[in-house]
């Protein structure tokens, strides 16, 4: 899977929404989306998703298996259409799980570049008790997933910042390679990049070959570090968890701006469990020196 209420949950129905309140709210949705398409040039593409509601519908074009427990779902956007999303956006999505009474609204971050036309890409990990990862991983392409809305994340500007560091733990990656794709696609960008990825084992080592490529062709710019807690036998990798000893080796506090995504647990130990007053406190960002101001947490 924070700035708006941990990815603010909007709620809606794909069918028949028995209040006049939800009748409305979807009536001034379609009404705004209506407008919003009109009044745009007919030479530029469609936006799927913009500002406020989208509630539309993809359709599954096809499914990678990235690993035993993550697939890549590519949805396929209208024709001539782009998707609309900024640098850091979500998607927020809604389904309705075979036996569940309720539906799920969970978000999603888009790893596909956001300026491409034709499809957008979800990786989605699959927990054992996840409700919309279990119904996303069973879907078949030619089905369909219902979109909510987008959900803009950090406002990046482009050299903003010299040097900046992601921290990501397990599915928390996804964020962070949306905004590495954006960072390196643009030739006017000069920001440094260093990652720290903290996995299980390295099968979870997500878009692995894309990093490698990126240190390649960006020597000096950007830096990738992983560690697992369960290494394979022979890894390259490092063993262990994201400790206040490895930031403090391979980061410091060289960086303006520090991003941070993961499970609950891995983002407390970052920043500190919520004190009094919900103040965060004894986090190992905050014994490294870093103020509240410098994090960001998607």
């Amino acid at each position: 899977m924070n700035s708006i209420a941990r990815r603010t949950q909007v709620l809606r129905s794909q069918s028949n929404i028995p209040t006049a309140a939800a009748a409305t709210f979807v009536a001034a949705g379609i009404y705004a989306l209506y407008s919003s398409y009109g009044a745009s040039s007919s030479t530029e593409p469609k936006k799927i998703f913009g500002k406020g509601p989208a509630f539309t519908s993809l359709k599954l074009h096809s499914v990678d298996t990235l690993n035993h427990d993550t697939k890549r779902l590519r949805f396929a956007l209208p024709k001539n259409a782009v998707s609309g999303l900024g640098l850091t956006s979500a998607l927020l999505t809604f389904s309705r799980p075979q036996g569940q009474i309720f539906p799920v609204i969970r978000p999603y971050t888009p790893t596909s570049d956001l300026d491409e036309p034709g499809f957008v890409d979800l990786v989605v990990k699959r927990y054992p008790k996840g409700k919309a990862s279990n119904h996303l991983h069973s879907l078949q392409p030619g089905q369909s997933l219902f979109f909510l809305a987008a959900i803009p994340g950090y406002s990046w500007k482009r050299n903003e910042h010299e040097n900046i560091t992601l921290i990501a733990g397990g599915a928390g990656i996804t964020p962070m390679y949306q905004l590495i794709q954006g960072i390196f696609k643009n030739p006017q960008e000069k920001t440094k990049v260093t990652l720290v990825f903290g996995i299980n084992s390295d099968r979870d080592a997500l878009f692995r070959d894309e990093f490698s490529q990126l240190e390649k062709r960006f020597p000096g710019r950007f830096k990738v570090v992983y560690t697992a807690s369960n290494p394979a036998e022979g890894s390259t990798f490092r063993k262990g968890y994201v400790s206040k000893e490895l930031l403090q080796e391979v980061v410091g506090k060289d960086s303006s701006k520090v991003f941070i995504c993961g499970p609950p647990a891995f983002e407390e130990s970052l920043l500190g469990a919520s004190g009094p007053f919900g103040k965060a406190q004894g986090g190992i960002l905050s014994q490294l020196g870093y103020s509240k101001d410098q994090v960001y947490k998607f």
